[in-house]
């Protein structure tokens, strides 16, 4: 079984909470979408509900995460012949095992997959590659099959399974399902910044030209991407 998931959360932080699931789960030519609000006992901030436009009021009087029919289906396919794929995935599994859920199946990371194999976008976000790819075109067909009613619209657990969903299609005309999981281990050595001062700059050119803001970032940024703390390190190390 292949299983795409998406989370919605109070915020990015260890101590956030998930306030929405989703999933959709593909075996033997069969489609399952199945999405649920909870309520693990945390308000959601402004902030969170500007990008999700998930609302305190709307997760009143709903399930804790484990009691959510999304929950109990993830558990029930808990399974090493189930394949987790998710944008990010390492977002989505730290969230879940802090909810006492940890996986054993197999991983694909389609964030990691697409900065191996299309290296060339300007960004990776699972926006932005909706609309670079053009997968918008096949929305409505897909979400047909998988029997959604919801319109699609960003940052919705359900319809990000979706676009991810779609992007997974697409990479697979690249690679294969077990190549992907390969790639989804593998640090991506990356050639440009995608946000900041130097955006869209070299990353082995700042390293020769401004080599102190690179070790400023490798100090200062504790949650940079491990791929791009990777390629800083790597291009520092090859022009000492």
């Amino acid at each position: 079984m292949l299983i795409f998931l998406d989370i919605e959360t109070t915020g990015l932080e260890e101590e956030e909470k998930i306030v929405s699931l989703a999933l959709i789960a593909l075996e033997d030519g069969s489609c399952y979408a199945k999405y649920d609000l909870v309520n693990e006992g945390k308000k959601i901030p402004a902030k969170a509900s500007s990008i999700h436009h998930i609302t305190n009021e709307m997760i009143r009087g709903k399930p804790k995460l484990k009691e959510s029919e999304t929950y109990k289906f993830l558990q029930a396919q808990n399974l090493p012949t189930t394949t987790l794929i998710a944008h990010n995935i390492k977002f989505d599994l730290k969230m879940l095992l802090a909810c006492g859920f940890e996986f054993c199946g197999e991983i694909i990371d389609t964030l990691r997959v697409t900065k191996h194999l299309i290296p060339e976008c300007e960004n990776f976000s699972l926006q932005f590659l909706r609309y670079e790819l053009k997968l918008y075109r096949d929305e409505e067909r897909e979400a047909l099959a998988c029997s959604m009613e919801s319109e699609i619209r960003s940052h919705n657990a359900l319809s990000d399974a979706l676009v991810d969903k779609l992007l997974y299609n697409y990479l697979l005309e690249i690679a294969s399902k077990d190549e992907m999981c390969e790639l989804s281990f593998k640090k991506v050595l990356m050639q440009k910044f995608n946000f900041g001062k130097y955006e869209g700059r070299y990353i082995e050119e700042i390293s020769i030209c401004d080599r102190g803001y690179l070790e400023w970032m490798l100090m200062n940024i504790l949650d940079l991407d491990e791929d791009l703390r990777y390629s800083i390190n790597y291009y520092l190390e090859e022009n000492l």
